[in-house]
């Protein structure tokens, strides 16, 4: 009697979330040295924006990218729940701690925001695809948690045209700069095998 396909050939081995000691490791450094670029976007950021704002108020959220690319760095490398919301943080507690920053403490409100907006984007797609295109989707995601928290925190009583421009800007930002940028950066480095012990590594040369 002819049997069907064993399970073995047809059920898909399961996904395992727990996280690691090495993904932890990974995931605090990818942080922390968001976090020092962080710094010096922070410094950088006020004369960029003085120069936006006055071509069209709402352009300064071209900005935003800069504060965005570790969590969906971070998502895109560890590959496991919780992981872009916990490098976007870490690296916003870094950044405040270190070398502080002209907004105080409500930084870490956005982190969290900001993480979670990729975070949400990731967690859309089951923690299973990791294309180039999930990479923008993330940082479109982190520039909309952007715009909303900044709108609350920042710009109270924006007008209508404000807040669409700056959503926008943040945006095409998130996409560009934390979701571009990031699925590139993560090509190179797990090209050099850094990333042996990684799926994210395991799959460098994947199709996009």
């Amino acid at each position: 009697m002819l049997q069907n396909s064993s399970p073995s050939n047809t059920a898909k081995t399961p996904r395992n979330f727990r996280w690691r000691v090495v993904d932890i490791v990974v995931a605090s450094i990818i942080g922390v040295a968001s976090g020092l670029i962080f710094v010096v976007w922070n410094q950088a950021s006020n004369p960029l924006g003085g120069l936006l704002t006055p071509l069209l108020p709402g352009l300064q959220g071209l900005l935003g990218g800069g504060w965005l690319f570790a969590g969906v760095l971070g998502g895109l490398i560890i590959r496991k729940p919780g992981a872009a919301l916990y490098t976007e943080l870490l690296a916003a507690v870094v950044s405040t701690l270190i070398g502080g920053n002209a907004w105080g403490p409500l930084v870490l409100v956005s982190g969290l925001t900001q993480g979670l907006g990729a975070e949400l984007v990731f967690a859309l797609f089951l923690y299973g695809n990791y294309r180039a295109y999930v990479a923008l989707l993330a940082g479109a995601g982190a520039g909309i948690a952007l715009t909303i928290t900044d709108l609350l925190l920042w710009y109270p009583g924006a007008s209508a045209t404000f807040m669409a421009i700056y959503l926008a800007a943040s945006i095409i930002s998130g996409v560009v700069v934390a979701g571009l940028l990031s699925w590139l950066a993560l090509k190179g480095i797990a090209r050099t095998g850094a990333l042996s012990r990684f799926a994210s590594g395991r799959d460098a040369t994947a199709v996009v």
